[in-house]
């Protein structure tokens, strides 16, 4: 697939690769702070701090489409996900994950089925893409908690060997 950039706060540009990573499961969620699915923030910590010494993390990635729910700075951002529910995984620049200028990466995460078959636009914040070391996607919807049973599941089932 496609390599694209992102932007953490502080000004790194690390380059993520879609596709394959070898060693690397990514769940990757767009996320909000301002809305009523927030407190997700707390599982993805826990699966973040579960996982990340077995090859996995977390990737947030702000968006303020849905309902202005995320109105601030990328700093602004990080540092209420670290006071308020102790984040450690990376959190990227605001993006737009629908429309005309949806991120490069959400239109190739969009094409993905949920276990529903539902494909196309993210649907709310907090919409999640596991991405298996071998390219594989998993794709789960915005109020499908982050420790729900299927989700772990898929995690274990894609932690590198």
């Amino acid at each position: 697939m496609t390599i694209f950039d992102v932007t953490l706060p502080g000004g790194t540009d690390p380059s993520v690769e879609l596709g394959a990573r070898p060693g690397v499961a990514t769940l990757v969620v767009n996320v909000a702070s301002k809305c009523g699915l927030t407190p997700q923030y707390n599982g993805l910590e826990r699966l973040q701090e579960r996982y990340a010494g077995r090859g996995f993390t977390v990737l947030g990635v702000p968006c303020n489409q849905f309902g202005g729910q995320e109105p601030g700075t990328a700093d602004e951002i990080a540092e209420f996900c670290s006071a308020t529910y102790g984040v450690t995984f990376p959190l990227t620049e605001k993006i737009e994950v629908n429309g005309d200028n949806r991120h490069p990466l959400y239109a190739e995460l969009v094409t993905v089925p949920d276990a529903e078959g539902y494909t196309g636009d993210i649907r709310w914040n907090f919409e999640k893409f596991l991405v298996g070391p071998d390219g594989t996607i998993t794709r789960f919807g915005p109020r499908t908690e982050p420790e729900d049973a299927s989700v772990v599941s898929a995690i274990e089932a894609a932690l590198p060997a």
